[in-house]
């Protein structure tokens, strides 16, 4: 992601790596792993195909018209050791929600979620107070009231990740959320819960 960005803003790039945006360490971006159309599942493997899709989102205009600008300029994207070469993309740009209250989202990727350095899966004790904590937070950063309440309508099973050495816990989820039609919009680009860099969290 902060390839991405360097190439076409390096400031902006380097700042949000140091410093977050705009004197909030949380950094404004969602992005999935690699989703295969047709692989078979295969336990204990990331099985793949010919032809799959990845997201990158941001709520904020400048870092999401960066990412537009590259991707454009770009034939393929390095995915740790494996070459992803890209047949070409689109801009989504929602559909903007009208009414506050009751926007139901889902995940396609597991949100992880952690209390006192441990993870937590939905059906925990304190799951949905940090979630709900997390999405004030980024509320905070972008400006927008805080949502008012979540609750979990349905959770996957659990899953394990290992990033960088470090294991990441989570389960995909299904919830409801009330808060300003603006912070759906914009959650929606960034994702929920915590390490959306890392390609957690993403909201279908």
């Amino acid at each position: 992601m902060y390839a991405l960005l360097g190439e076409h803003d390096a400031a902006l790039a380097q700042s949000l790596h140091d410093e977050g945006w705009r004197g909030h360490p949380l950094k404004p971006i969602g992005l999935t792993s690699p989703q295969f159309k047709g692989a078979r599942p295969k336990k204990g493997v990331y099985t793949t195909s010919q032809e799959g899709s990845v997201w990158f989102g941001s709520p904020v205009p400048e870092i999401a018209s960066a990412l537009v600008a590259a991707l454009a300029a770009r034939t393929e994207i390095m995915w740790g050791p494996v070459c992803l070469r890209i047949r070409g993309f689109t801009v989504d740009i929602g559909v903007p929600t009208k009414a506050a209250g009751g926007a139901e989202l889902a995940t396609a990727t597991p949100v992880v979620i952690r209390h006192e350095g441990r993870d937590l899966l939905p059906g925990d004790e304190h799951f949905v107070e940090r979630l709900v904590h997390n999405l004030a937070h980024k509320a905070d950063v972008l400006g927008l009231p805080a949502p008012s309440g979540l609750r979990v309508l349905d959770a996957g099973p659990r899953r394990r990740f290992m990033v960088r050495g470090a294991p990441r816990i989570g389960a995909q989820v299904r919830v409801e959320l009330d808060a300003d039609p603006r912070f759906v919009e914009a959650i929606r680009s960034w994702g929920l819960g915590l390490d959306t860099l890392q390609g957690f969290g993403w909201i279908r």
